[in-house]
């Protein structure tokens, strides 16, 4: 046996809440110890020695058998929290062990050819530890955790951020409903006053189903101009039904889908699809996605849409933008339209070729898909087709890939071979024949129509240099050639028009460290054989320069040439900025296009992490201009406002707003969106309002109902959501402020915090015959979180009160008492004097756990003695009724 004799005499003028701390510190930090401690009593300053409960101390690391809920870490990467039973095994009478169940066990990411070999006890539901020498499994109260110890040799692949599959959630049954919404109203004031009105908004509603997500999209449009009937429209223009399926890598689709193909061009059809899932690899090992850049002439809406269906809108201020956070399943070709303020529309394409098609040494992805060709309005515009493509790992520097598309009269087939240079950058070539025959057109009849494409791609970083040729492209097809697309929309038209010929495109980014030099090129142009050549060109150059007491000065020059159907739209834009005040810059800025040029000041805060704004005065050929741009990202929604006057021509304002709905058995959630029908995690701080919550952006704040919902979540990585502890509220305490886990793609993870919130009081605390419960006996509440422990003569120091409440005195493992709270708590100030509270013995009901979960912040509780004489300080001026006859005996 171990005592704690050996503390000195000078100890015991240790005040008692750190004696109490020193003691559950000590009785912790003794885990290595098998044996029982016994505690010497004797040098307590305790009135009662024999009235003294410590046997929850007594025993390093054990554990009441029995239902423990615990968040679960493992080699430190932490779980999100499950339900764990601690029973006794056979041939043991008093040490309980944590049981690992299969579910639990299979997140463990163990080989696969260890799993034959794995031994169980308690009827087969739980591992025994001999079968992983080296394991070690521990239970910690104070944290609510289980800590799992493996030798990483038994594990499968992890990275950083990163789980293996076994690790994922698939969410819990919900619904969801996200909007993206955009208005505008403007005003004409050349040639007479015109009022305009327009709107849009695009979305996503859908319903989770264990690993099915099920998604219908939405776009709506409402444009009113005085004088002219109002057009409008609401479209759901896709219903699909998608899953993950680990075993395999791979997304499985239903319904109405877009090809997703790295070789072919993309066409809208209606079946099924199987895809080798790029997201499921670990975040070095992903792929790529378009991004857009432009220039707006002032603040705008960009519109981004494939084939008649709005994939993504936004609004932006006037000057450059970037638009970078598109979905990285995206091919093909996409259609960019940006909607000025003065009525004008830019409209240009890009295109979504990725980076040449390499895959790692010996694996193989691929994609499958079958069904009928269908427009935007679900009408069938073709026969039932069959694809297949793959890409195949030859060794470390080569890549086989091809695939190919089969309807009844149409067939296609590509091969090609990528291959790693190493430090010349990365190479691919394929060729494509197509073989088309057409029915009724207008001019030819019917007609067969065959020939090749040939494709060369290119990427490549030169660190050296401090440059990257992001992608690069040359594309030539035969006359003959068509792609299924080109063949769909021939058929359906009768007429064949834009056959592509000749494709470029090149993506560049170069640095100037000794400069602060930064520049950016992008270079795009196709060709066809039956229409006018189409070109885009953008040149970003971006300097950083100090100038005497001045720092941090930057200027930018962007310049572009936009050629369709043989008109050209040029614009440049040129600004200086410099740091003004804490957290604002000032700038000016001129930019100059073919029917105007300005000249603007703008000055450009943070107000705070979730607001900003501009304003810009200057003038332009028809007058002066004013205009502002607020952005602020509220707890329910994303709200964007801009307003702009121009003298002598128009003047108009904007709104946008952005967030969505989201419903799980345990409520219904309003809040800000991120990507339309992503991936989430719903959080529940146990009832408690206005508790902070941060996850990759920035803070939130729980509503009413102690809920919200975070939507800055990726699928397939290791977030992590947690309180913010520097803004918590004072009256609220968190026993674990950290969580974390890995979701698969469209799941409404779950995350509950436990939180104690309210009052914080000195009691004493009674029993019925006078006496006072045991010394270290503990307090909890009705949701079974501790909010004390009992000191000497029954003083006990109470957190998380609030009116009405009941809490239970425990010692000798059960429930022994009750305590009911007044309808009336007294006032802040009156809380440092003991309050006297009966603990009734009778009538006791189960609290809500079975278990006693100790909370993190309990180990240093005080358990102040006060002098009996304050006893007379209760009074019904503190709001709480006289101590009752008994006590007053």
């Amino acid at each position: 046996m171990m005592a704690l004799g050996f503390i000195h005499m000078p100890l015991l003028r240790v005040s008692r809440p750190r004696l109490m701390g020193l003691l559950i510190a000590l009785s912790l930090s003794c885990n290595s110890y098998a044996e029982q401690i016994e505690f010497n009593t004797d040098i307590l300053d305790v009135n009662d020695r024999a009235n003294i409960n410590l046997a929850q101390f007594s025993r390093p690391g054990f554990l009441m058998p029995g239902e423990y809920r615990f968040s679960i870490f493992i080699n430190k990467h932490q779980l999100p929290e499950q339900t764990v039973f601690y029973y006794v095994p056979d041939g043991q009478t008093d040490e309980s062990e944590a049981c690992l169940s299969p579910t639990l066990v299979e997140q463990l990411a163990l080989k696969p050819d260890l799993l034959p070999t794995l031994k169980w006890w308690h009827d087969g539901q739980c591992l025994s530890l001999e079968s992983l020498p080296g394991t070690e499994v521990k239970g910690d109260l104070a944290v609510s955790a289980l800590y799992i110890s493996l030798p990483q040799a038994y594990l499968e692949y992890t990275a950083e951020n990163w789980d293996p599959p076994a690790r994922w959630e698939d969410g819990l049954p919900g619904a969801l409903f996200d909007y993206n919404l955009n208005a505008q109203v403007g005003q004409q004031t050349r040639g007479g006053q015109r009022t305009n009105v327009s709107a849009s908004g695009n979305g996503v509603a859908g319903v989770n189903l264990g690993v099915w997500r099920m998604r219908a999209d939405w776009q709506m449009r409402l444009d009113k101009q005085q004088g002219q009937d109002t057009s409008s429209s609401l479209d759901w223009s896709r219903y699909y039904v998608y899953r993950a399926i680990k075993s395999l890598g791979a997304k499985l689709t239903l319904g109405e889908d877009y090809l997703a193909s790295d070789i072919f061009d993309s066409f809208r059809f209606t079946g099924l699809s199987l895809i080798t899932d790029i997201n499921m690899l670990p975040p070095n090992l992903r792929g790529y996605a378009p991004e857009i850049t432009g220039v707006a002439k002032s603040n705008a809406t960009v519109i981004v849409s494939q084939q008649g269906r709005i994939i993504y809108q936004t609004q932006v201020a006037a000057g450059p933008f970037r638009i970078q956070d598109l979905n990285d399943a995206l091919s093909g070709e996409i259609n960019v339209e940006v909607k000025e303020q003065d009525g004008s529309i830019q409209t240009f394409t890009v295109n979504t070729a990725s980076v040449p098609y390499l895959t790692r040494p010996g694996q193989l992805r691929y994609k499958l898909a079958a069904g009928r060709p269908t427009d935007w309005r679900h009408h069938v515009s073709g026969e039932t087709f069959a694809s297949g493509e793959f890409s195949w790992g030859v060794n470390n520097g080569w890549s086989l890939y091809g695939g190919g598309v089969a309807a009844e009269n149409y067939a296609s087939a590509a091969v090609g071979i990528g291959r790693d240079l190493m430090m010349f950058g990365a190479l691919s070539f394929d060729i494509t024949h197509a073989r088309s025959r057409l029915k009724g057109l207008t001019e030819v009849g019917d007609k067969t129509y065959h020939g090749n494409s040939y494709r060369l791609s290119y990427s490549k970083r030169f660190d050296a240099y401090n440059s990257q040729v992001t992608f690069a492209g040359y594309r030539f097809a035969e006359q003959g050639f068509m792609s299924m697309s080109e063949y769909l929309n021939a058929q359906s038209t009768g007429v064949r028009q834009y056959s592509n010929k000749e494709m470029y495109t090149v993506s560049y980014n170069q640095q100037f460290p000794e400069l602060g030099l930064s520049a950016y090129i992008n270079y795009y142009h196709q060709t066809y054989w039956d229409q006018p050549d189409n070109d885009r060109y953008s040149l970003s150059l971006a300097r950083y320069f100090d100038i005497g007491k001045w720092k941090n000065l930057s200027v930018n020059l962007t310049a572009y040439r936009n050629r369709y159907q043989q008109t050209n739209d040029d614009g440049a834009y040129l600004s200086l900025s410099l740091p003004w005040g804490e957290s604002g810059s000032l700038s000016m800025n001129s930019s100059w296009d073919e029917r105007d040029n300005s000249q603007r000041v703008s000055y450009y805060d943070r107000l705070d992490e979730r607001t900003n704004y501009q304003l810009s005065t200057g003038w332009s050929r028809s007058g002066g201009l004013v205009s502002g741009y607020y952005t602020h990202q509220a707890d329910l929604a994303q709200i964007n406002a801009n307003a702009t006057y121009q003298q002598d021509r128009y003047r108009s304002a904007g709104l946008s707003l952005q967030g969505g709905f989201t419903a799980i058995k345990q409520g219904v959630v309003m809040h800000r969106g991120n990507q339309l029908g992503g991936t989430r995690i719903f959080v529940d701080t146990d009832g408690v309002p206005n508790i902070p919550l941060r996850g990759y952006g920035s803070t939130i704040r729980t509503n009413y109902f102690g809920q919200a919902v975070l939507t800055d979540v990726n699928s397939y990585y290791r977030n992590q959501v947690s309180v913010d502890l520097n803004t918590l509220p004072e009256d609220a305490q968190v026993s674990q402020s950290i969580k974390q886990g890995t979701l698969t793609e469209g799941a409404i993870g779950y995350r509950q915090f436990d939180v104690v919130a309210g009052h914080s009081a000195m009691a004493l605390l009674r029993l019925s015959d006078n006496s006072f419960p045991p010394f270290g006996a503990q307090v909890f509440n009705i949701k079974g979180q501790q909010v004390g422990m009992v000191g000497d003569d029954g003083s006990t120091y109470l957190t998380g009160l609030n009116p009405n409440d009941k809490l239970q005195v425990h010692w000798d493992d059960k429930a022994q008492c009750e305590i009911t709270l007044p309808k009336i708590l007294p006032k802040s100030d009156t809380l440092l004097t003991n309050w006297l509270l009966p603990c009734d013995a009778t009538g006791i009901l189960p609290i809500e756990q079975t278990q006693i979960v100790v909370e993190s912040n309990t180990a240093s509780l005080p358990s102040l003695s006060t002098p009996h004489s304050l006893i007379s300080e209760v009074s019904d001026k503190s709001g709480l009724a006289s101590s009752p006859s008994w006590l007053r005996k």
